[in-house]
């Protein structure tokens, strides 16, 4: 399971629209599905049932504590660097900090009795292609760093459950609004 912003079908069109370019030149990446898009705020790994309960009760409350907030997709990079990239992506741009809001979530969750797995340096983006043994992605990273997507609103984060295997596909489980509830 995870946790994740859902951005709105236009601003991924947006996104879409700019990489196409992109994807026929690098026919060697493996490009995600645009339907599986999302910004990933924290990765828990295999959550027990006996967990769920009160793993919604804190996330609700985590989100609750933290507003509402716009974004935009802006720019490129890969990592763990552009030289030896195994992950294509898009950035998000000069928005509110989405740290505290991770931070929060993983926090809860961790109380909760899901643990966090690989806890990496917090960097949201969105991930857009993958290679195997890593590239030299400097070309397509200087190609699309201009991009700059419309603002969009990110109201709620999403607690979605993995479905691996030949197709893989995302299943949003529960949604926790942002914002203080009146």
């Amino acid at each position: 399971m995870f946790l994740a912003l859902l951005p709105p079908s236009d601003a991924l069109e947006e996104v879409a629209a700019a990489i196409a370019p992109a994807r026929a030149e690098w026919p060697g990446l493996r490009w995600i599905d645009p339907a599986l898009w999302h910004v990933t705020l924290a990765f828990l790994g295999e959550v027990p049932d006996r967990v769920l309960p009160d793993l919604h009760v804190r996330l609700a409350r985590a989100a609750s504590r933290h507003p509402a907030a716009t974004l935009s997709f802006a720019g490129s990079g890969a990592f763990p660097s552009p030289a030896h990239g195994r992950v294509f992506w898009a950035g998000l741009g000069d928005g509110p900090s989405l740290k505290g809001l991770a931070d929060s979530l993983a926090a809860g969750a961790r109380r909760a009795g899901a643990m966090e797995k690989d806890r990496m340096r917090f960097h949201p983006h969105l991930t857009l292609a993958r290679s195997r043994d890593g590239a030299d992605l400097w070309p397509l990273v200087r190609a699309t760093s201009t991009f700059s997507g419309r603002p969009w609103e990110a109201k709620a984060v999403h607690l979605m459950r993995s479905h691996l295997g030949p197709h893989v596909r995302y299943e949003p489980v529960e949604a926790y609004s942002l914002g203080r509830r009146d």
